[in-house]
C-alpha cells in the first residue's frame, strides 16, 4: 500500500494509552491486528501512519471508534470510562485489562439493547421501575422485592433470573464459546452489577452450581435496588458482615429464604454429620433453587445453627466440583445461557421486522454463525 494512502493524522498517544489500558505492549497489539512489530513502533513513535482499514483494524480491538484515534490530545479518562466502570475500578483496583474490557462490552451490550428496544417501540418491553425499599431492615426490604418480583413458592435459577429480566434488569452470565464473554474459574469476581435509572445490568459468573449463580443474582440485586448503585464482588464480600456487603447479603438470603420458608425446617432432624447436611436438606434446597449453605447461612444468624457447624459444612463442601459441561450442539442456545431472554428476543424481533442485519445479529449475538441463528429462531418459534 504506498505511503500517501495511509492517514498520518492518528494520535499515537491515544495508541499507547489504549494499550496500557488493556495491559498489553504495542508488539503484542501489532500481533493481534496483523502488523510488524516494527511498524507498530513507527506509528507509536509518530513516525508512520495507518490505512483506513488496519486504523479500523485497531478501532475494533479496543472496543473504539475510528474518530477516536483522530482526535486531538491526551485521553480524558472521565469522558472514556463512564461512572459505572470507574466504581467498579474503584472498589477493585486490581482488575484484569481483560476483565475491565468485559464491563466495557457488557455496557456496549446494553446499549446495543437500548437502542434496539427504542426501534422497536414496544410499550410492553420490560421497564426498570423499583420499588422504594427500606434500607435499614434487610428482611422487610426482601419481603417487599419478593412481592415486586412476583416469586411462586418454588424456583430455580431460571425462574429468579426471568423475574428479573421482567422487571427491567438484563442478566448476563459468563460463558459464550469464543471467550469475549467468559470469566477466567480463577477470577475471585463471581458477578457484578452496572447501576441506570433506565435500564441496569446484572453480570453473573458461570459457576459450577446454579444455586450459588442464584445467590450471587440476588445479592446484586441487593446492591441495585437498596443502593442504587454499581457494585462488584467476590467471594469474601459474599461472606461480609459489613456495610453494603452484610445488607446485600442479608437481602439475598432473606429474599431466597424467608422466614416462613425457615420455619418450616427441623432443627431434630439435623444430622450430626455435616457431610449428610445436603441431604438433610435436599427436598427445600430443590424447591427453593438454593445450595444448602445458602439455607445453613440464614439457621446460622437465626441461632439455630452454631458456627463451628456452618463452618464444618463450608469446609467440607469446598473440595466438591460439579461435573456439567458444554456441548457444542446447542451452540444456538448459548446467546440466551449468555444475554437472557429479554435480549435475545429484542435482537431476533429487531431482526424480524428488518431493523438489523443478519450479519448485526450475529454480531449482537455472540457471533453465532449464520446457520446457528437461523436454529435460534425456529429454537423461539418452537419449531
Amino acid at each position: 500500500m504506498p505511503a500517501m494512502e495511509r492517514i498520518q493524522s492518528i494520535n499515537p498517544e491515544r495508541i499507547a494509552w489504549c494499550c496500557a489500558d488493556h495491559g498489553i505492549t504495542p508488539g503484542e497489539l501489532a500481533s493481534e491486528v496483523d502488523l510488524s512489530a516494527t511498524r507498530m513502533a513507527r506509528v507509536i513513535a509518530g513516525e508512520d501512519g495507518l490505512t483506513f482499514n488496519q486504523l479500523r483494524k485497531v478501532a475494533d480491538y479496543f472496543g473504539r471508534g475510528v474518530l477516536f484515534f483522530l482526535e486531538s490530545g491526551p485521553v480524558d479518562e472521565a469522558q472514556v470510562h463512564t461512572p459505572q466502570f470507574r466504581t467498579l475500578a474503584n472498589q477493585k483496583p486490581d482488575l484484569s485489562p481483560k476483565f475491565k474490557a468485559l464491563i466495557e462490552r457488557v455496557e456496549r451490550q446494553r446499549a446495543v439493547y437500548l437502542s434496539l428496544r427504542e426501534d422497536l417501540d414496544e410499550a410492553d418491553r420490560p421497564r426498570f421501575n423499583p420499588p422504594d425499599l427500606p434500607r435499614p431492615d434487610p428482611r422487610e426490604a426482601a419481603r417487599l422485592a419478593r412481592q415486586w418480583l412476583d416469586l411462586p413458592a418454588e424456583n430455580s435459577f431460571g425462574t429468579y433470573r426471568a423475574a428479573v429480566e421482567a422487571r427491567g434488569v438484563l442478566v448476563f452470565r459468563s460463558n459464550g464459546y469464543n471467550g469475549k464473554w467468559q470469566i477466567a474459574k480463577q477470577n475471585p469476581i463471581l458477578g457484578f452489577a452496572l447501576y441506570d435509572s433506565t435500564c441496569p445490568v446484572i453480570v453473573i459468573k458461570k459457576q459450577d452450581w446454579e444455586t450459588r449463580q442464584t445467590f450471587t443474582l440476588m445479592h446484586e440485586l441487593g446492591h441495585l435496588l437498596l443502593n442504587r448503585a454499581s457494585s462488584i464482588d467476590d467471594e469474601q464480600d459474599m461472606q461480609s458482615h459489613e456495610g453494603a456487603e452484610r445488607d446485600a447479603n442479608a437481602f439475598a438470603g432473606h429474599l431466597l429464604v424467608p422466614d416462613a420458608f425457615l420455619a418450616s425446617i427441623a432443627d431434630t432432624e439435623r444430622p450430626e454429620d455435616v457431610a449428610r447436611y445436603d441431604d438433610w436438606l435436599e427436598r427445600p434446597r430443590k424447591a427453593w433453587g438454593v445450595s444448602g449453605e445458602v439455607i445453613l447461612r440464614r439457621l446460622l444468624d437465626a441461632g439455630r445453627l452454631t458456627q463451628s457447624q456452618y463452618t464444618a459444612y463450608r469446609e467440607w463442601r469446598a473440595p466438591l466440583v460439579s461435573k456439567d459441561g458444554g456441548n457444542r450442539q446447542y451452540r444456538h442456545r448459548e446467546p440466551k445461557h449468555v444475554f437472557g431472554d429479554t435480549y435475545v428476543r429484542t435482537v431476533l424481533d429487531a431482526l424480524n421486522a428488518r431493523h438489523i442485519t443478519l450479519a448485526k445479529a450475529s454480531s449482537y449475538l455472540d457471533n453465532l454463525k449464520i446457520k446457528d441463528l437461523h436454529q435460534l429462531e425456529r429454537h423461539y418459534a418452537g419449531l
